[in-house]
């Protein structure tokens, strides 16, 4: 028997704001400009009433989801949705076969849309592929991380990618008007915020559109209203309490972390001491754990400051042992002193390139025999084949440095792999090194015979 009051239950069902305020035409969409704008290629081909397989890659709360229903509105086309977080190959296996039926039946096609397509394995998303290339399905992926390393390479083949950037302040600032104002939305109450509120609202939304929304829906709730004038109030005070949950757009898995690890990096290497320290502190406030980059300074240090200042490792391996021995909140200051002092170090990947070039050549050289004046002869045997012959001993020479010896193999003993830079330490070092070659092809001790 069907219950009387089941559709009116279901018409009062709760949604969230960011629910109810889901555009319903292209029209109504906000953000992606360089995707949707007048004359941008899927601008054109849906208002021609095209539609291809696609890829919708980026942060977040930009509208991946929304863009695929629009799309499949605005083309007729029947909408199945799946979540990869949810579904198997039973759910892919039932999905195509409601698509068969549509197009048998209806002759409609079918617009497959899987949000975090990623976290299918290979199997689940090849599972896809001839349904994509006979027409089953238009098939329209969704994903936070990036595709190249995420989805396969037959996947990819048949789908195009569209990366969706985060909304801009302006973009955010036309969602809150449309919630505010619309009956859908907050429309039947008269909104107002005190000064600087609504700036706050935008800017803690972070390009996200559901997180703004979500924001002022809970504003919404504490806000009290004014019984003199009508209006209910969104103050100051009541922002703060919405905002104190907070947290910055970060996953510690994924392309934001990776992403903002290079920024940092790279702000060490560029020496900016600002950079290094803004991108330091994002990731803290994302919840990074700080001995993470505590060891990534580590590596900086001998990558791309090297020994044009080898006091960068000492500072860093320093910052390191500081967190572990006074705590978070000392040792986090710790670690951000270790990343200005080496965006400030001179900077050379001198050691870097000479290690990664050596490494190189050991790997496809031939196994060359040590020299035998470098061998060492504990025994009788082992000194009759000449091991440590006419060896000489650097401190018993002028300088302790014995001009004319040779430490390579003889087949390569004229390479040379590291070269100072003019910076830092390493100018000294370059030095150092150019005067001891000046004395070795000076000397009249020569190991190997000139060629």
């Amino acid at each position: 028997m069907q219950d009387l009051f089941t559709d009116e239950m279901q018409e009062q069902a709760y949604q969230p704001l960011a629910a109810r305020m889901r555009p319903k035409q292209l029209s109504e969409y906000v953000g992606q400009g360089h995707l949707l704008g007048e004359g941008k290629p899927l601008r054109r081909a849906l208002e021609q009433g095209f539609v291809h397989s696609m890829i919708l890659w980026g942060p977040p709360g930009v509208g991946k989801t929304t863009l695929a229903r629009l799309v499949a509105t605005h083309v007729d086309a029947h909408f199945i949705t799946l979540s990869a977080v949810l579904s198997g190959v039973k759910d892919i296996r039932a999905a195509i076969e409601e698509a068969q039926q549509v197009r048998a039946n209806k002759g409609r096609k079918t617009l497959l849309f899987v949000d975090e397509v990623h976290r299918f394995n290979k199997s689940q998303q090849d599972a896809f592929l001839p349904y994509v290339e006979d027409g089953t399905v238009v098939f329209i992926g969704a994903t936070t991380e990036n595709p190249s390393f995420e989805l396969n390479n037959a996947l990819l083949s048949r789908a195009r990618v569209y990366l969706l950037r985060s909304l801009t302040s302006d973009d955010i600032a036309q969602l809150l008007e449309r919630a505010l104002t619309s009956s859908e939305g907050l429309g039947k109450s008269i909104w107002h915020f005190d000064e600087g509120v609504r700036e706050q609202l935008i800017q803690a939304a972070d390009g996200d559109a559901r997180r703004a929304l979500n924001l002022l829906e809970i504003a919404s709730d504490l806000a009290m209203l004014d019984p003199k004038t009508g209006e209910t109030r969104i103050s100051l005070d009541t922002l703060d309490e919405v905002l104190k949950a907070g947290g910055r757009r970060f996953d510690k898995g994924g392309d934001q972390f990776y992403d903002m690890i290079s920024a940092f990096h790279k702000s060490v290497r560029g020496s900016s001491a600002d950079g290094a320290l803004y991108w330091y502190c994002r990731m803290l406030d994302g919840g990074c754990y700080p001995l993470y980059i505590a060891r990534r300074l580590v590596a900086i240090a001998s990558e791309d400051i090297g020994n044009a200042d080898p006091r960068a490792m000492q500072v860093c391996i320093a910052a390191w042992d500081a967190f572990e021995r006074v705590g978070p909140a000392e040792g986090e200051r710790a670690i951000a002193q270790a990343a200005v002092y080496c965006a400030c170090a001179p900077k050379s990947n001198a050691l870097y390139r000479a290690f990664n070039q050596c490494l190189a050549d050991v790997k496809t050289d031939p196994s060359y025999e040590v020299p035998n004046h470098l061998r060492n002869a504990p025994t009788k045997l082992m000194k009759e084949q000449g091991y440590g012959a006419e060896y000489r001993y650097a401190h018993d020479e002028p300088d302790a440095f014995a001009a004319g010896e040779e430490y390579l193999p003889e087949a390569i003993h004229q390479r040379r792999y590291y070269e100072p830079a003019s910076r830092g330490l390493e100018i000294r070092i370059g030095e150092k090194l150019e005067y001891l070659q000046r004395l070795n092809a000076q000397s009249a001790k020569k190991r190997y015979s000139e060629r």
